[in-house]
């Protein structure tokens, strides 16, 4: 039973379409580069958790820059948590809401990108709590960003994509925690696209 219409959204057929829609050859280089910048001042990383890991592309490209890197994925849609498991391995796999999960160890890196965007507004504490109990050091947030919280129609649908200061609302949350780096990569890249995203390298 799910506590938000957007977990419902995600887990259901939206959330299969959106496997085809971001499995592409071009995203996995554009990914590479993504990574590549925003943790530049991360130096060696032993171990990655992605909330919202759909079917790896995130990890995949991770994988290419940390050969050795141990990987943990949290996805609610039950097909790309199956294509995430033939990547990652079943263990390392959470089939289920971000809300649900329980943190059994910390990795050196805890990742969420462009799903922070899509939980409701009222269950972002929650999500913040996850990123950061599971985090050893670092934490990566690279969403859409906004001064002040706005709901944004996405495909046709309301209440699905919410743009706000997500790192600051995490870096106020955790006092403990401090910005190293941060960086925007641009839908209109001639290389490199993606969407508009803002990224925010945090270190406990």
């Amino acid at each position: 039973m799910y506590k938000t219409e957007q977990e419902k959204f995600w887990e259901g057929q939206f959330g299969n379409n959106y496997i085809q829609r971001n499995n592409s050859s071009q995203l996995l280089a554009s990914n590479i580069n993504f990574f590549t910048k925003a943790l530049n001042r991360s130096g060696k990383i032993d171990s990655c958790i992605e909330f919202g890991a759909n079917i790896g592309m995130n990890l995949k490209a991770l994988k290419l820059l940390y050969p050795n890197l141990k990987m943990s994925g949290v996805e609610i849609n039950k097909k790309a948590s199956e294509e995430l498991e033939t990547f990652i391995g079943h263990e390392n796999v959470f089939n289920g809401s971000i809300f649900e999960y329980s943190n059994e160890s910390q990795k050196d890196l805890s990742l969420i990108k462009t799903v922070l965007i899509h939980i409701n507004p009222e269950m972002l504490d929650l999500v913040y709590d996850k990123l950061y109990n599971s985090s050893k050091r670092f934490i990566l947030i690279a969403e859409y960003y906004n001064p002040t919280p706005v709901s944004i129609k996405y495909r046709g649908h309301e209440n699905k994509l919410f743009k706000r200061d997500f790192a600051g609302d995490f870096l106020k949350k955790f006092p403990d925690t401090n910005l190293i780096d941060y960086g925007f990569v641009y839908k209109g890249d001639i290389a490199f696209p993606e969407d508009d995203i803002t990224w925010f390298l945090i270190e406990k």
